[in-house]
């Protein structure tokens, strides 16, 4: 059993349970448990981006991430699978691909009876529902309900 010195620790452990936590990214949003970790978050989406990848070019708010980044130019992949040994570049990745050994799907539609492996998925189902598309063109201003599909959006102003 897991003890804490301070109530808010637990109430923060707490929230990692419930995958869920009272910081909201008006972005993309991703929840989280500890504002740290929300504001560090913040900075991909608007923060200084200082970090640069020699190989492609693209931004980083933080070193670390852009260690992890390096990871799909050179392969690497640290972290296996004991069950079936494939490979992955983050330690998330695997536990995510767990749910795959194990059945889990732990993020449920409250509105229809569907579940899912990962969270993302579960925000991106609800919007069929709500009918919410937040990821709106600034070229044409064309919404999507899911990034992907605005990013490829994107390319087409960028081909023409």
């Amino acid at each position: 059993m897991k003890s804490f010195r301070f109530e808010l620790l637990l109430l923060s452990h707490i929230h990692v349970h419930n995958e869920q936590g009272p910081y909201t990214c008006f972005v993309c949003n991703k929840t989280f448990v500890l504002k740290p970790y929300f504001e560090r978050h913040l900075l991909m989406h608007t923060g200084d981006r200082r970090y640069m990848c020699n190989i492609c070019d693209k931004t980083f708010c933080e070193y670390s991430y852009l260690r992890t980044h390096l990871r799909t130019h050179s392969g690497e992949k640290p972290f296996p699978c004991e069950v079936c040994n494939k490979t992955f570049s983050q330690r998330a990745n695997l536990k995510n691909h767990m749910r795959v050994h194990t059945g889990d799907r732990p993020y449920g539609c409250h509105i229809c009876s569907k579940s899912f492996t990962e969270k993302t998925n579960l925000n991106a189902h609800i919007r069929i529902h709500t009918g919410e598309r937040p990821f709106r063109c600034f070229v044409c201003t064309k919404s999507f309900t899911q990034k992907h599909s605005l990013d490829s959006h994107l390319r087409s102003h960028a081909a023409s």
